[in-house]
Protein backbone atom coordinates (compact mmCIF):
# COMPACT_ATOMS: atom_id res chain seq x y z
CA UNK A 1 0.00 0.00 0.00
CA UNK A 2 1.46 3.32 -0.91
CA UNK A 3 0.95 5.22 2.19
CA UNK A 4 2.17 2.75 3.98
CA UNK A 5 5.46 4.00 2.84
CA UNK A 6 4.86 7.60 3.68
CA UNK A 7 7.28 8.71 6.93
CA UNK A 8 4.86 9.24 9.70
CA UNK A 9 6.65 12.82 10.73
CA UNK A 10 6.65 13.47 14.60
CA UNK A 11 8.63 14.67 17.66
CA UNK A 12 9.76 12.22 20.28
CA UNK A 13 7.25 13.19 22.68
CA UNK A 14 4.89 12.76 20.17
CA UNK A 15 6.27 8.89 19.21
CA UNK A 16 5.89 8.19 22.81
CA UNK A 17 2.38 8.99 22.98
CA UNK A 18 2.09 6.84 20.02
CA UNK A 19 3.77 3.83 21.70
CA UNK A 20 1.55 4.39 24.91
CA UNK A 21 -1.41 4.43 23.27
CA UNK A 22 -0.41 1.18 21.38
CA UNK A 23 0.73 -0.64 24.40
CA UNK A 24 -2.44 0.25 26.33
CA UNK A 25 -5.03 -0.81 23.31
CA UNK A 26 -3.22 -4.27 23.35
CA UNK A 27 -2.62 -4.80 26.70
CA UNK A 28 -5.56 -3.11 28.65
CA UNK A 29 -8.38 -2.32 26.37
CA UNK A 30 -7.94 -5.32 24.04
CA UNK A 31 -8.42 -8.08 27.34
CA UNK A 32 -11.54 -5.68 27.83
CA UNK A 33 -13.07 -6.35 24.81
CA UNK A 34 -12.47 -10.37 24.95
CA UNK A 35 -14.32 -9.67 28.73
CA UNK A 36 -17.17 -8.03 26.89
CA UNK A 37 -17.24 -10.57 24.70
CA UNK A 38 -17.32 -13.39 26.84
CA UNK A 39 -19.86 -11.64 28.76
CA UNK A 40 -21.91 -11.40 25.94
CA UNK A 41 -21.81 -14.88 24.58
CA UNK A 42 -22.45 -16.28 28.01
CA UNK A 43 -25.83 -14.75 27.87
CA UNK A 44 -26.99 -17.35 24.74
CA UNK A 45 -28.08 -16.08 21.83
CA UNK A 46 -25.88 -14.13 19.82
CA UNK A 47 -28.30 -13.75 17.02
CA UNK A 48 -30.43 -11.17 18.44
CA UNK A 49 -27.92 -10.01 21.07
CA UNK A 50 -26.91 -6.00 21.12
CA UNK A 51 -24.17 -6.60 23.51
CA UNK A 52 -22.40 -9.19 21.69
CA UNK A 53 -22.65 -6.89 18.69
CA UNK A 54 -21.89 -3.90 20.09
CA UNK A 55 -18.57 -5.32 22.00
CA UNK A 56 -17.48 -6.80 18.01
CA UNK A 57 -17.96 -3.51 17.06
CA UNK A 58 -15.89 -2.10 19.44
CA UNK A 59 -13.19 -4.81 18.23
CA UNK A 60 -13.13 -3.85 15.02
CA UNK A 61 -12.02 -0.45 16.29
CA UNK A 62 -9.19 -1.45 18.36
CA UNK A 63 -8.04 -3.94 15.81
CA UNK A 64 -7.93 -1.04 12.81
CA UNK A 65 -6.53 1.51 15.38
CA UNK A 66 -3.68 -0.89 16.39
CA UNK A 67 -3.02 -1.55 12.77
CA UNK A 68 -3.10 2.05 11.83
CA UNK A 69 -0.89 2.50 15.25
CA UNK A 70 1.50 -0.39 14.07
CA UNK A 71 1.64 1.50 10.33
CA UNK A 72 2.75 4.47 11.93
CA UNK A 73 5.00 3.42 14.01
CA UNK A 74 6.74 1.46 11.64
CA UNK A 75 7.72 4.43 9.28
CA UNK A 76 7.75 6.98 11.67
CA UNK A 77 10.46 9.66 11.45
CA UNK A 78 11.51 11.41 14.82
CA UNK A 79 11.77 15.30 14.26
CA UNK A 80 14.67 15.93 16.23
CA UNK A 81 13.77 19.55 17.03
CA UNK A 82 16.36 19.51 20.57
CA UNK A 83 19.34 19.42 17.71
CA UNK A 84 18.13 22.06 15.46
CA UNK A 85 17.14 24.71 18.45
CA UNK A 86 20.92 23.52 19.67
CA UNK A 87 22.03 24.58 16.02
CA UNK A 88 23.18 28.39 16.49
CA UNK A 89 22.30 29.20 12.51
CA UNK A 90 19.16 27.83 13.02
CA UNK A 91 17.22 30.77 12.44
CA UNK A 92 14.31 29.56 10.68
CA UNK A 93 11.10 28.00 11.66
CA UNK A 94 11.38 24.38 10.95
CA UNK A 95 9.76 21.16 11.94
CA UNK A 96 9.71 20.87 15.67
CA UNK A 97 10.15 24.79 15.75
CA UNK A 98 7.88 26.92 18.63
CA UNK A 99 6.87 30.46 16.70
CA UNK A 100 5.37 32.94 18.20
CA UNK A 101 3.54 34.94 15.34
CA UNK A 102 1.46 38.05 14.62
CA UNK A 103 -1.76 38.06 12.97
CA UNK A 104 -1.56 41.41 11.10
CA UNK A 105 -5.08 41.63 10.54
CA UNK A 106 -6.50 41.07 14.19
CA UNK A 107 -3.02 42.38 16.06
CA UNK A 108 -3.57 38.79 18.15
CA UNK A 109 -0.19 37.04 19.24
CA UNK A 110 -0.20 33.11 18.77
CA UNK A 111 2.01 30.50 19.82
CA UNK A 112 2.59 27.48 17.81
CA UNK A 113 4.77 24.34 18.03
CA UNK A 114 5.31 22.95 13.87
CA UNK A 115 4.42 19.50 14.37
CA UNK A 116 3.37 16.20 11.94
CA UNK A 117 -0.01 15.95 11.13
CA UNK A 118 -0.34 12.68 13.64
CA UNK A 119 0.38 14.40 16.63
CA UNK A 120 -1.22 18.26 15.28
CA UNK A 121 -3.85 19.68 18.24
CA UNK A 122 -4.45 23.37 17.40
CA UNK A 123 -6.08 23.65 20.31
CA UNK A 124 -2.84 22.81 22.51
CA UNK A 125 -0.47 24.78 20.19
CA UNK A 126 0.51 22.02 17.95
CA UNK A 127 0.20 22.91 14.29
CA UNK A 128 0.25 20.77 11.60
CA UNK A 129 3.07 21.43 8.71
CA UNK A 130 0.82 20.29 6.38
CA UNK A 131 -1.58 23.45 7.59
CA UNK A 132 -1.59 26.53 5.36
CA UNK A 133 -0.12 28.51 8.34
CA UNK A 134 2.24 26.20 8.91
CA UNK A 135 3.75 25.89 5.39
CA UNK A 136 3.63 29.42 5.00
CA UNK A 137 5.99 30.12 7.55
CA UNK A 138 8.49 27.10 7.30
CA UNK A 139 12.16 28.48 6.48
CA UNK A 140 10.74 31.91 7.67
CA UNK A 141 12.93 34.34 9.98
CA UNK A 142 12.37 36.38 13.00
CA UNK A 143 10.69 39.25 11.33
CA UNK A 144 9.78 38.16 8.01
CA UNK A 145 6.32 38.95 6.95
CA UNK A 146 4.60 36.02 5.39
CA UNK A 147 1.04 35.82 3.31
CA UNK A 148 -0.66 32.74 4.15
CA UNK A 149 -2.20 31.42 0.86
CA UNK A 150 -4.45 28.71 0.11
CA UNK A 151 -7.27 30.03 2.17
CA UNK A 152 -10.42 31.38 1.65
CA UNK A 153 -8.99 34.89 2.29
CA UNK A 154 -4.89 35.05 2.30
CA UNK A 155 -3.61 37.03 5.58
CA UNK A 156 -0.21 38.14 6.48
CA UNK A 157 1.27 37.21 9.39
CA UNK A 158 5.02 38.55 11.28
CA UNK A 159 7.22 35.93 12.45
CA UNK A 160 8.21 37.87 15.97
CA UNK A 161 9.76 35.08 18.34
CA UNK A 162 11.59 31.44 18.16
CA UNK A 163 11.39 30.06 20.90
CA UNK A 164 13.66 27.21 22.38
Amino acid sequence: MASEDKKVLVTKEGYNELLQEQENLIHVVRQDVIRELQEARAQGDLSENADYDAARDRQARVEARIRDLEAMLANVEIIDDEAASRKKNSKTVKLGSTVKILDLESNEEETYTIVGSVESDPLQGKLSNITPLAAAIIDSKVGDVVTVNQVEEPYDVKILELIG
